[in-house]
């Protein structure tokens, strides 16, 4: 892939990717906070596939802690805290696009 632009893009693209990014940010937290923020929108099972596909990325880190029962924590790696200030801009524009679409100020064409 050339463009950097759709390498950004194939990374976060997918249900939630880029809120659970952003949720990780600034601690880590278990499956079950990742879950309870995303709202029932979301199945663990399309979360748990999420979370390996950021894995696999290198933006997420998977902490399995040796206890009983066990306790398993998700957390941003370096590369992946490069990301939050990108998708928190992404977010700023996202929010005044809407706004300006629902106020009819950008045309779709």
């Amino acid at each position: 892939m050339d463009n950097p632009i759709d390498a950004l893009v194939q990374l976060i693209k997918g249900k939630h990717k880029a809120d659970i990014l952003i949720f990780l940010n600034p601690q880590p937290r278990r499956f079950s906070e990742v879950r309870r923020h995303l709202g029932e929108a979301v199945s663990e099972r399309i979360l748990a596939k999420q979370l390996r596909e950021l894995e696999a990325a290198g933006l997420v880190l998977r902490r399995v802690y040796p206890e009983v029962p066990p306790r398993v924590e998700y957390s941003l790696t370096a590369h992946g805290y490069t990301l939050c200030p990108v998708l928190k801009q992404m977010w700023y524009w996202g929010r005044g696009h809407l706004r300006q679409q629902l106020s009819g100020g950008v045309s779709p064409n």
